[in-house]
């Protein structure tokens, strides 16, 4: 397994769990088209980009180009690499017929397709002696001991965390554990929820 610095980009699951079984590293997805209706998908996107790097990596169709663009568009470009699949034309074994275009997306891409892309888009590799540590990460028992979910008050607390950390404001509390999780280290993100 591969462990990569930057948090990796891609179209939906099944792209994520076929890079899963190749790199180990934070794989976030668009949901497709959804990126465009989802401000906290994209503020995560972003956070994860400011804070690791994030690599780019849809399918080579004309709606993966859509995507990436929506992408390049909403977060600056030096926190951004770009990683491009061949075109390949076939069909995913999943599915019963070829997409429209006749193109292979990530999920229908080898192991070796997808570290070549990766190392061509400039992916950081990291030694086993470099990945950090993993530590536990947080859970919802400790977003309610820190008052930001069920009490009175929890929503004020967690709007006042959210504009801390300059994240949306309609951000839901799953959301914001994922973004504490992914983004921050375990100290860094335990400290955000002592402040008051």
């Amino acid at each position: 397994m591969l462990k990569i610095r930057e948090a990796i980009a891609v179209e939906g699951r099944y792209d994520k769990n076929t890079l899963s079984q190749v790199v180990d590293t934070l794989i976030l997805e668009t949901h497709g088209f959804g990126i465009f209706k989802d401000p906290e998908r994209m503020a995560l996107l972003r956070r994860a980009a400011e804070k690791r790097g994030l690599i780019v990596l849809t399918d080579s169709d004309g709606a993966g180009f859509v995507i990436r663009n929506r992408i390049k568009s909403a977060i600056p470009g030096q926190y951004l690499k770009h990683a491009y699949i061949p075109d390949v034309y076939g069909k995913e074994k999943r599915k019963r017929q070829r997409g429209k275009e006749g193109k292979l997306g990530v999920e229908g891409m080898s192991p070796a397709v997808l570290e070549q892309v990766l190392r061509r888009a400039g992916a950081t590799f990291l030694d086993q002696g470099e990945a950090r540590e993993q530590e536990p990460p947080l859970t919802k028992a400790d977003l309610f001991a820190a008052g930001l979910t069920g009490r009175p008050d929890s929503a004020q607390r967690r709007l006042a965390l959210l504009k801390r950390l300059e994240l949306p404001e309609h951000m839901t509390a799953n959301a914001l554990l994922e973004v504490l999780n992914t983004c921050y280290t375990r100290e860094e993100a335990l400290l955000f929820l002592e402040e008051k």
